[in-house]
């Protein structure tokens, strides 16, 4: 029954090892179809010298593939011993990562490598869409100060309205200092509320521009076709989004607003007063007293909210790199699993060949240790042992007297001629 098994795994093995050759030239011959694909993504110059130099590469790459599972197909299954096979087994994982290295890489360039630089672009839009929202927001924020700067024109607007008609502030109704002073703050306020009211129409123009460019740029990651034309087309819209985020950066009014807040502190002015007698006068310098302690609340307030605006963190400089597939591969790895599997599993899948051949021949070990001697002896030794017996029956006495002789000198280093003493030896040696 022993025999029978290991006579079948025998003729089993031979059966397949044409088939196992054929199997590792077609995964060398396909790892250097895809490693040729992935080399030719990352060589530039003349189309002639980067065909023929990843032919070159891909080429020394399925020879060497081949030759590196063949070597180990070969040999790994008779190594026996411990301290060989676990050389074998280091020797085996330094190839694997060396083909890792030169292959399988490039492998995934070809199978994702447009995915990959789809994803890229696809989260570079997203960063220039947040730093375009973030430009935006920085440019308005001085929009949020407008209501305070209306009403501050208005209320200085209707005090002089109403000193001019009525005298509310002196009792003395005309067009003197105060209405003077009243209506000079008013118009301040409302150069300055024209200012913020121009820089937000501005902005928005800026941030329309910015909106179709980043449309553009949605629009070339989803478009079909290769993927190289639409990068190097996406590239220059970056190049014009970030010309519109700086200008949005450089359009805020706030800075305006904080140079306005001081210079109607510190640029404050009162006019003479300008009445006919002693006590309007009086009357009149109260008032503008007044008005100047309300204009420095003003300016304080204005001053204190311009400085919360300056003080945003400005949109960082953001600085497009273009890849290529196989360096999108590896920048976005983890995203690609499948592509890297499929990659890996093309250049190592030899290597469960060479296990399976491995275990098959330790199986048929074990299982002619189990027979007879007789069993056991092939052929080639059993007409061995008959010609050694020949010879001894030929030369009759004198080769029993040489080896008596030489027994007698070195018991120790006489080979017995007894087949099954050989057979017990040999497979001694073999375990």
């Amino acid at each position: 029954m022993a025999l029978g098994a290991s006579q079948r795994l025998h003729d089993g093995v031979a059966a397949v090892e044409t088939m196992t050759r054929f199997a590792l030239a077609v995964l060398a011959l396909a790892s250097g179809v895809y490693t040729y694909l992935g080399v030719r993504s990352i060589l530039d110059g003349s189309p002639t010298s980067v065909f023929f130099a990843a032919i070159i590469y891909s080429a020394s790459v399925s020879v060497g593939i081949y030759a590196f599972w063949s070597y180990m197909a070969r040999f790994y299954p008779h190594v026996t011993t411990h301290t060989g096979r676990a050389a074998m087994l280091g020797v085996m994982a330094l190839g694997a990562a060396m083909i890792i290295a030169m292959s399988s890489w490039l492998n995934a360039a070809a199978l994702a490598g447009s995915a990959a630089l789809e994803q890229h672009l696809a989260e570079t839009v997203e960063d220039y869409t947040a730093d375009l929202d973030q430009a935006h927001q920085n440019a308005l924020a001085a929009q949020s100060l407008l209501p305070d700067i209306q009403r501050a024109s208005e209320r200085f607007a209707q005090l002089a309205a109403s000193e001019r008609q009525s005298g509310a502030l002196t009792g003395t109704t005309g067009s003197g200092s105060v209405v003077q002073l009243l209506s000079q703050m008013s118009a301040q306020m409302k150069d300055l509320e024209n200012g913020i009211n121009a820089s937000r129409e501005h902005v928005t123009v800026l941030f329309n521009q910015g909106q179709k460019r980043l449309e553009t740029m949605r629009t070339l990651v989803s478009a079909p076709g290769a993927v190289a034309p639409r990068a190097d087309q996406f590239s220059s819209e970056v190049v014009a989004l970030t010309g519109v985020i700086t200008s949005l950066g450089q359009t805020s009014i706030a800075p305006s607003i904080r140079r306005a807040a001081d210079d109607l502190s510190l640029g404050f002015i009162a006019p003479v007063a300008d009445g006919g007698d002693a006590d309007l006068v009086n009357r009149q310098d109260r008032v503008m007293e007044t008005v100047r302690a309300s204009v420095a609340a003003q300016s304080k307030v204005l001053s204190e909210a311009a400085d919360e605006i300056l003080a945003r963190a400005p949109v960082a400089e953001r600085r497009f790199v273009p890849l290529s597939s196989a360096e999108a591969v590896l920048r976005y790895a983890t995203d690609f699993i499948p592509a890297w599997a499929g990659a890996i599993s093309i250049d190592l899948l030899p290597g469960v060949l060479v296990f399976i051949l491995a275990a098959v021949h330790s199986a048929i070990r074990k299982q002619e240790e189990k027979l007879p001697f007789a069993e056991r002896i092939t052929a080639a030794e059993l007409l061995q042992a008959l010609e050694v017996q020949r010879a001894v029956t030929a030369n009759g006495g004198q080769l029993g007297d040489i080896a008596a002789q030489a027994e007698a000198e070195e018991p120790n280093n006489i080979t017995s001629l007894d087949p099954r003493t050989r057979a017990k030896d040999r497979s001694h040696e073999d375990r």
